[in-house]
């Protein structure tokens, strides 16, 4: 989403399809909207009005009736045009930091894998690991922790990642339908995605993290975000190494050409240029700078944005404007969509509504904060599945979810970061784009997915017992 990337020819050669969902979506958007419009409710005029525009983006989002940036400027303009917000708040997401922040991930990411830093770094690790599949797998799932700091897009770190696995599949003499094969695509398929939320990186964390704050009102560093979730990525890591090694033990252990292509590889890409010297030593201050912006206090969307742009000045940088035509700016209008949205739905009243029929059910559940953590974590999983993106899932949730955790006394950070970290479990293909690319490749089914998702959304349903209660009040999130 946020590189030019070639994706697989079998993704590409699909012909188009509309499914029933997508149709019946059509269907839904134009119907719905009107009825809540004009239904006599015993509510504030400019409320069901506002619930009406929304139902509209709600539901276009969902069932992806049309494309998400489409869709939401749809539904700004009819704020703004129908009279139930300002311009201001109707076009207010625009004027926050997160969909800019968002603009910087793409560049970034664009930077890293033009320089050819990212393939660097993929190759460097796999020489690291030795020759032997499990060797090599556990290499693939750190290399993709990795990427994650300099590649903040799933999509083009599967499409990175897919490149260098298709060699060493060829190297392992193993094709498709092999365990050797199927194991290798599900892990950096899956692992691409998850590790998006324990950073903010990702579209998904970088909107989530911009919620949290607009709507919650809450400061989120990224350094205590990577903090928090520190000890989560560590065991993710081991965790997925030793399920994907139990569930699709490998047919052949070694490496069939002794370890010739990682050598021919390494080989091939040379000495360090000096355009991945640029990009290294950009990627090098952004973290340094994220890392301690609990000292200086600049925000994380200034430092990605500020290194974003350094990339494309002349001389100095790595990219050129001809790379920033060729991005794909949608995902960036989508997000300041999103979070317009929440302050139409604020400023109406129409969010306090939403939050009582949607959320007032957890609060007998939340007693303590075991069961909290466990309720918002599955509630998050299952609420999942009926959205295709985990964006929109977080789009039309966080707002309602902060308004909750303000209204009954609880912890909107607290609450926000177990919800967007339930984003991550999936066990189904349309769940995220990442997946349905990884999947596209042919390597793996839909029963592969269904194995070790179910097994990693249990891991890290434990693995925050642990966290939310023990390590995260050490951090100052409590």
């Amino acid at each position: 989403m946020s590189t030019e990337v070639t994706t697989p020819q079998a993704a590409l050669e699909r012909p188009p399809h509309v499914s029933m969902r997508v149709t019946v979506g059509k269907v839904l958007c134009v119907v719905v909207p009107p009825i809540i419009w004009f239904t006599p409710l015993q509510i504030e005029p400019v409320a069901r009005h506002a619930l009406a525009i929304t139902s509209f983006m709600l539901l276009a989002w969902i069932t992806e009736a049309m494309d998400y940036a489409l869709a939401g400027l749809i539904g700004c303009y009819l704020y703004w045009a129908l009279n139930v917000a300002p311009f201001n708040v109707a076009f207010g997401g625009f004027a926050t930091d997160t969909p800019w922040f968002l603009l910087g991930a793409f560049l970034f990411g664009t930077m890293a894998t033009k320089s050819g830093l990212a393939r660097r770094v993929a190759i460097l690790v796999t020489q690291r690991v030795g020759n032997t599949y499990s060797g090599i797998l556990l290499g693939l799932i750190i290399t993709d922790f990795l990427l994650t700091f300099i590649v903040p897009s799933g999509v083009a770190r599967i499409v990175i990642m897919a490149a260098l696995a298709l060699g060493l599949l060829e190297a392992f003499d193993m094709g498709p339908g092999s365990n050797v094969a199927r194991g290798m695509f599900l892990i950096i398929t899956y692992s691409a995605g998850l590790f998006d939320k324990m950073i903010i990186a990702g579209a998904s964390s970088i909107t989530a993290r911009g919620l949290i704050e607009r709507a919650g009102g809450v400061q989120v560093l990224w350094s205590k975000w990577f903090l928090a979730y520190l000890p989560c990525s560590v065991i993710t890591i081991l965790a997925a190494w030793r399920l994907t090694l139990w569930l699709f033990p490998p047919e052949k252990a070694v490496l069939a050409d002794d370890g010739n292509y990682v050598r021919n590889e390494i080989r091939q890409i040379g000495p360090w240029s000096p355009m991945e010297k640029k990009a290294a030593f950009f990627a090098f201050v952004a973290m340094a700078l994220w890392l301690t912006d609990f000292v200086h206090g600049i925000a994380p969307s200034i430092i990605g944005l500020g290194v974003g742009l350094c990339a494309v000045l002349p001389v100095v940088g790595v990219l050129t404007i001809e790379d920033m035509k060729r991005l794909n700016y949608l995902p960036v209008f989508f997000v300041a969509t999103a979070i317009s949205m929440g302050d139409v739905l604020v400023r109406s009243k129409g969010l306090d509504l939403l939050t009582n029929v949607i959320f007032d059910w957890m609060e007998p559940l939340l007693t303590n904060v075991f069961s909290s953590t466990l309720v918002l974590y599955w509630t998050g999983f299952v609420y999942h599945f009926f959205l295709a993106s985990e964006i929109s899932m977080l789009a039309t949730s966080m707002p309602l979810l902060m308004n909750f955790a303000k209204s009954h006394g609880l912890s909107p950070l607290v609450l926000g970061m177990v919800w967007s970290f339930s984003a991550g479990g999936k066990i189904f293909v349309y769940q995220s784009a990442v997946i349905m690319v990884g999947y596209s490749y042919g390597f793996f089914e839909g029963k592969d997915l269904l194995r070790i998702g179910l097994c990693l959304t249990l891991v890290e349903s434990l693995i925050l017992l642990l966290l939310v209660p023990y390590y995260w009040p050490l951090l100052g999130i409590q």
